[in-house]
């Protein structure tokens, strides 16, 4: 491709890299333009191998070749600036010194994502995006089949979500709720039995839950940083569930932690047994 050198922070071709960490602008920018930013030549490859569409790609001086072999065929403009316009444009010292501006695609319904799944994610309310990052980075990671997000979820590609997730958002068949409160409802319908992780009194080790329903499709249900699951969502569930702990004053992980360890157990049993060790 043929790169194009930009000098001044300010010049228009450059509008979908403005102040980056600026959360509100970014959010009213990226949903007027339809677009998401990828940051990091990995991230970027990953989303161009995924099929998404670039608006266009900006790198630094010093990371011009960064992309080369990925960009054949890719009908779309590439902005070189020197690392004070990079600095000047996007609020912040853009070390990995590559970013993207790609286009959204319509997200499909949750009916389409669990048709056919055996596993699924649900989140609800988790409104931090480094947390749905990690969380679609350990789903995808250990084969969970789909993620679904209630209304209130972050955005999983917002830059950050996107960034923390090393791309797994691109690939990992996702939908968001239009109904929070029908929610457990809703998967029950389409034939997943619920578990609620939580650490409440009368949740059961999630191992044992799991083995109990085991040829059924089962969902996990995830709640906000803070507070948890809501209670409408754990009296529906089919079973609360929890994470064994040992004690020692610590009875629960924050969400990232406890996703990674429940989507394994969620996806261990459909797993293949492991070798046996071989004898002394």
């Amino acid at each position: 491709m043929h790169a194009i050198e930009v000098a001044d922070p300010r010049d228009a071709r450059l509008a979908d890299y403005v102040d980056l960490r600026d959360v509100n602008l970014r959010k009213s920018l990226e949903s007027e333009h339809g677009l998401f930013m990828a940051e990091g030549e990995k991230v970027i490859r990953r989303a161009l191998r995924a099929g998404f569409e670039p608006r266009s790609l900006l790198l630094t001086e010093r990371r011009r070749a960064a992309l080369d072999g990925a960009l054949d065929g890719v009908d779309a403009p590439l902005y070189v600036v020197s690392e004070e316009v990079a600095r000047g444009l996007v609020g912040f010292h853009l070390h990995r010194g590559a970013l993207a501006s790609f286009r959204r695609r319509p997200l499909p319904s949750p009916a389409e994502v669990l048709r056919g799944a055996r596993t699924a994610v649900v989140l609800e309310d988790v409104v931090d995006h480094t947390n749905v990052g990690a969380i679609f980075r350990s789903a995808s990671g250990l084969g969970v089949d789909a993620v679904l997000l209630s209304p209130r979820c972050a955005d999983p590609l917002y830059r950050r979500s996107v960034k923390v997730s090393m791309g797994a958002v691109f690939s990992q068949p996702y939908a968001r709720l239009d109904d929070w409160y029908g929610a457990p409802a809703h998967l029950r319908a389409q034939g997943f039995r619920t578990l609620a992780l939580t650490p409440a009194p009368g949740s059961v080790p999630i191992g044992e839950a799991v083995a109990e329903g085991a040829g059924r499709p089962a969902a996990l249900l995830l709640g906000t940083e803070g507070e948890g699951l809501s209670h409408r969502w754990m009296e529906q569930a089919d079973a609360c569930v929890r994470i064994p702990m040992a004690g020692r004053d610590v009875d629960s992980f924050n969400v990232t932690a406890a996703a990674a360890i429940a989507c394994y157990e969620l996806v261990r049993p459909a797993s293949a047994p492991a070798p046996p060790l071989p004898a002394p």
